[in-house]
């Protein structure tokens, strides 16, 4: 489909989602969450997507946060509403089968950094900017923050930065553990799209493995993710990437993986 607030781009295996709404600083409305999913739902439909990346246009903005002119209309029922929408859509990128990547390149607010943290890593720009500010206008975050915050950085620090709506630099969100790494602006890009190409590079059968062991075992105690562990092992095993793998390291060669879950 035509996208109109977001540019959606595949190069060998690897796709970009870029919010597109600079005037609004990519702020997010109904539209834009829209064609996000529409976008979610070609990347699922193509198997040779391998990693996915998002990041913003323009060099202040990742995305700022919900657009506030079209929240101040809602109604209890209408807030649920939205609410709603932007927890499954944007559940959808951690859900995702292959990896996704958050190339922040500047304002991450509200629901940027709500999407920022729905991935599986963060790379920033040292000009980024953190935070869930929804506090400062009389409401709490509404797509996820108030779940994941906790879970990546711990449930004090995520509790000061959402009841004060405190904004972090890139540099503390590194510090904090929120962000694995920091580049110049004009870096970005350039880092997280050979970190994506590395990742394309690899077993798409055993990265999807990796994901789902590591996302469903945070839900669980110790025993039971590592049983969660074994069965993803051994799916690998019997998957021709693995067999390819454990043949090319024996012939010394580059692997050739497929991406195919026969045996």
């Amino acid at each position: 489909m035509a996208f109109e607030n977001i540019i959606f781009d595949v190069v060998e295996g690897v796709a970009t989602i870029t919010f597109n709404r600079p005037k609004a600083l990519n702020a997010l409305n109904g539209h834009l969450l829209d064609e996000l999913s529409a976008a979610l739902d070609e990347i699922e439909a193509d198997e040779k997507i391998r990693v996915l990346v998002l990041t913003g246009s323009g060099e202040k903005s990742f995305v700022a946060g919900a657009d506030i002119t079209e929240l101040a209309t809602f109604n209890t029922l209408q807030g649920k509403l939205f609410s709603r929408k932007g927890q499954l859509i944007i559940g959808r990128l951690q859900e995702l089968a292959i990896p996704v990547i958050a190339a922040v390149n500047g304002f991450a607010l509200g629901g940027g950094s709500e999407i920022a943290l729905a991935c599986d890593f963060i790379y920033a720009s040292e000009n980024a900017m953190f935070g869930l500010p929804e506090i400062t206008l009389g409401i709490i975050p509404g797509f996820g923050g108030t779940q994941r915050l906790p879970r990546l950085v711990g449930s004090n620090r995520a509790k000061e930065m959402i009841f004060t709506g405190r904004l972090i630099p890139a540099a503390e969100a590194d510090k904090i553990g929120m962000v694995n790494q920091v580049f110049p602006q004009e870096l970005l890009m350039e880092e997280t799209l050979k970190t994506a190409r590395t990742i394309a590079t690899r077993g798409k059968v055993s990265v999807r493995a990796a994901k789902q062991a590591v996302n469903s075992g945070l839900n669980v105690d110790l025993a039971t993710g590592c049983q969660i562990e074994v069965d993803a092992f051994a799916i690998c095993m019997a998957s021709e990437d693995g067999k390819e793998g454990t043949r090319a390291f024996i012939e010394k060669r580059k692997p050739q993986f497929k991406g195919s879950l026969k045996g």
